[in-house]
């Protein structure tokens, strides 16, 4: 293929429709026709990045190659298309204005006055296209996050109005609109999905393709109506209905032809069928896993498992993989006391201390630690987690009694955890932290090289604190053994006890690089041993 083609995914009706998981499933079925495919997320707020938003805000902070703090979704993306994404790949309102205003300061525009059309729309379009030119891509799926109507989004929706006349056969749209069912009346309604559609028109953007969400399945007639009312083909009216896990999602689209139409009316050969092998074997191996795997996960953000969802589906993949289905309990490190720890972590066969922030929390998580090292019960500590194993050896092995973190106790005496030298006098809170992904050398005695098969691997982080190398021979007296430490600046990234069935502990985030068809070697193996 020589030119880019654009395929623009809007929602309306209400959000939390899973435009992410439409998106990543196209993707996945355009890859498997043997295209290059990559996806990139708008997102209307006015944030920089979701960097500095509570999880409660925003769900997980995820973290690309290049070391961006980007949306949730492009997780998605990276699980479905087994591609690695990049800044360029996730866009927002701040950085779109924030780039305007710097060219405005500079005198880009010649003194011109600078307005929403055409300065902020040119912003936009320039980035939608970057990935297309700068990474020659046969397809840029672009998510346009909120719902259609917000006011927060028109100047992307304007953007899309553009580019459909700019690039002509070269643009699609998909809209994505919930069908509900009244229970009272015993019916499907379309006039949500009708409402948003004519939205969608006023400001422009005729969609051509329609994927209406619902828990029932939409018949002949309701999809007839749809088209008929929507000026759309009756054959490009989608159904997605509820299903058990998003990666049946895929299969779903398959079987409702979303790749061919969708090729056919790019004017693309559509007659050959995707190769869809590993992943339905995949899929087969998680339905059709007879015994359970119980696993807790420990951490202040529980009551929104979207703060975790790499973790949660790195779980799952490695569960799979293993032949099991993964039944995770999500524990409130808030909750957990000296006096309870034992009937919390009763009939678990693992845990993971979750990443994190702040104090919130940090004292149940380092029961739960001491708890699990004194009854071997395998344990994962990522990021915040490594770091509480860290405190908790010290305190209970090494008899450092006030040992901790100097981002919860800046004063104490025992600070085998300490703020990074790079991050000392930076005030900024926003992309300022160790970002992206980093060498990181594997001692040949140890699981983590085991697990790994090599001695040299990267991964991402995101943190500011770090093990206090000072520490470090009292550590390796006392039986701790620091299996991973970065080449260039000697910061330990991971930690383990022999002798444990499974008790290792990364500074960065393994979670960011699983994915369906390349489930993450450390949680495979963690799960693996326990079924040892």
């Amino acid at each position: 293929m020589k030119e880019t083609k654009y395929i623009f995914v809007t929602g309306g009706v209400t959000s939390s429709l899973g435009k992410g998981i439409i998106s990543a499933s196209l993707g996945r079925l355009l890859l498997a026709r043997g295209y290059k495919v990559t996806i990139q997320k708008l997102d209307p707020y006015i944030n920089i990045d979701p960097g500095t938003l509570n999880p409660y805000e925003h769900g997980e902070c995820y973290v690309t190659e290049d070391g961006h703090e980007a949306d949730l979704d492009l997780g998605h993306y990276e699980r479905f298309l087994n591609i690695q994404t990049l800044r360029d790949n996730n866009i927002t309102t701040g950085r779109i204005y924030q780039t305007v205003i710097n060219k405005e300061r500079r005198g880009d525009y010649l003194g011109k006055t600078v307005q929403i059309i055409p300065h902020i729309t040119d912003e936009i379009k320039r980035n939608i296209k970057l990935l297309g030119t700068k990474h020659k891509y046969d397809f840029v799926i672009t998510e346009i996050g909120g719902t259609v109507g917000d006011i927060e989004s028109l100047p992307y929706i304007e953007s899309v109005r553009q580019l459909r006349w700019e690039l002509g056969k070269n643009c699609l749209c998909i809209h994505l609109t919930y069908v509900p069912y009244i229970a009272a009346a015993k019916e499907l309604k379309t006039k949500p999905t009708q409402h948003s559609v004519k939205t969608l028109q006023q400001e422009g953007v005729q969609p051509d393709i329609l994927v209406l969400r619902t828990e029932h399945e939409l018949t002949a007639d309701v999809r007839r109506k749809v088209a008929l009312f929507c000026n759309v083909e009756p054959d490009a009216v989608i159904e997605s209905i509820d299903v058990p896990t998003i990666y049946q999602v895929p299969l779903k689209m398959q079987a409702e032809k979303l790749d061919q139409i969708v090729l056919r009316k790019m004017g693309l050969p559509y007659n050959s069928k995707p190769d869809m092998k590993e992943w339905t074997r995949f899929l087969s191996k998680m339905q059709n896993a007879s015994k359970t795997i119980r696993i807790g996960l420990v951490g202040k953000y529980v009551s929104l498992p979207d703060a975790y969802k790499s973790i949660i589906e790195s779980l799952i993949h490695a569960s799979a993989y293993n032949d099991r289905k993964l039944d995770i309990k999500l524990i409130s490190s808030d909750d957990i006391l000296p006096e309870n720890i034992s009937e919390t972590l009763e009939g678990l066969e693992g845990i993971i201390i979750a990443p994190g922030f702040g104090h919130r929390g940090i004292e149940g998580k380092i029961t739960a630690i001491q708890f699990a090292r004194e009854n071997n019960i395998p344990s994962l500590g990522i990021c915040m987690g490594m770091q509480c194993m860290v405190i908790e050896f010290a305190r209970n092995v090494l008899r450092y009694a006030d040992a901790n973190s100097t981002e919860i106790d800046p004063n104490t005496r025992h600070n085998v955890v300490d703020l990074m030298e790079e991050q000392k006098g930076l005030f900024n809170l926003g992309g300022s932290m160790r970002l992206g992904a980093y060498k990181c050398k594997l001692l040949k005695d140890s699981l983590a090289y085991k697990m790994y098969g090599t001695d040299t691997i990267k991964e991402r982080h995101r943190h500011r604190f770090e093990f206090n190398n000072d520490y470090k021979e009292q550590f390796i007296k006392g039986g701790m053994k620091c299996s991973g430490i970065n080449p260039d600046s000697n910061l330990i990234e991971i930690i383990e006890l022999p002798g444990k069935k499974f008790f290792l502990g990364t500074q960065f985030h393994p979670e960011y690089s699983s994915t369906v068809l390349n489930p993450h070697p450390l949680f495979v193996n963690f799960i693996k041993t326990i079924l040892e």
